[in-house]
């Protein structure tokens, strides 16, 4: 009998486990219909959450040798299966790239990758002075997160709990000017391999990011041959625009591959 699947959640730029809110919850309770026993765990970057005293790697590799370190301080053997967004896809594809045996399956949302998507749809111009703003300039932390929740969500209904918790957050864990411009550089600088990571992938993304343009996740999903599932409405922060949406996209992903699996198909 196989040992029950371990999944791992990675947020993004200054973002950290707190930020995923019920997602995980509402996350568990769907996937265990095609994986029984699965859990769920979240894992902060360096700089972020319960790191942030610790200086955040300006390379996404550095990135993953902390996320590996982590994983095994936990005692957590075997290959695990990644979800995550933003920063973290791409620290979860590098991990699936350098790590093929690690890694069982990705879940990447509302990423970016060179070489495959320009720069001005990695980040869509609008934003640049916006982000220059909230991480140079000495604003309130309510202020700043109230507009980092305007910049990522479009379909929360009630947006003032959201912004109580983000603060909250910060206070708890304030992230510094410069692990924010170390991360910020990290994912301006990387770029991926040619290759598609060996794991099989699912690829999630927005129409309406305004931070970035869901055009990068249609580019990976032609380069790559994997499939891609889009939201029409929702915001950078899908998994807080609509957690079960996500999280059944998962699980349709994943009842998919149990078929092909029964058929004798190939990976996806």
């Amino acid at each position: 009998m196989s040992e029950p699947v371990t999944w791992v959640l990675l947020r993004g730029l200054t973002r950290e486990a707190g930020h995923w809110g019920t997602f995980p919850a509402v996350f568990t309770q769907e996937i265990t219909a095609q994986q029984p026993g699965a859990r769920v765990m979240t894992l902060d970057l360096p700089g972020n959450g319960a790191l942030y005293r610790e200086a955040s790697p300006s390379r996404v590799p550095d990135m993953v040798e902390a996320c590996r370190a982590e994983l095994a301080r936990r005692g957590q053997t075997g290959p695990v299966h990644l979800l995550a967004m933003s920063l973290g896809a791409m620290v979860a594809c590098d991990w699936a790239s350098r790590y093929p045996d690690e890694v069982g399956g990705t879940v990447l949302i509302n990423t970016s990758l060179r070489p495959y998507s320009p720069f001005f749809h990695r980040l869509r111009p609008a934003n640049y002075w916006k982000l220059l703003a909230l991480g140079l300039l000495r604003l309130g932390v309510r202020w700043r997160e109230a507009r980092v929740l305007k910049m990522t969500s479009r379909m929360v209904t009630e947006p003032q709990p959201v912004l109580e918790s983000w603060v909250a957050l910060q206070r708890q864990h304030p992230v510094g000017v410069r692990n924010g411009v170390r991360q910020l550089l990290a994912a301006m600088r990387y770029r991926a391999s040619r290759g598609r990571p060996h794991a099989p992938m699912l690829l999630l993304c927005s129409q309406a990011d305004t931070l970035v343009d869901w055009r990068c996740s249609q580019s990976l999903s032609r380069a790559w041959g994997v499939p891609l599932r889009l939201h029409t409405q929702a915001g950078h922060d899908l998994p807080l625009d609509d957690p079960p949406w996500v999280a059944r996209a998962v699980s349709d992903w994943l009842r998919a591959r149990q078929m092909h699996a029964s058929a004798g198909l190939g990976r996806t």
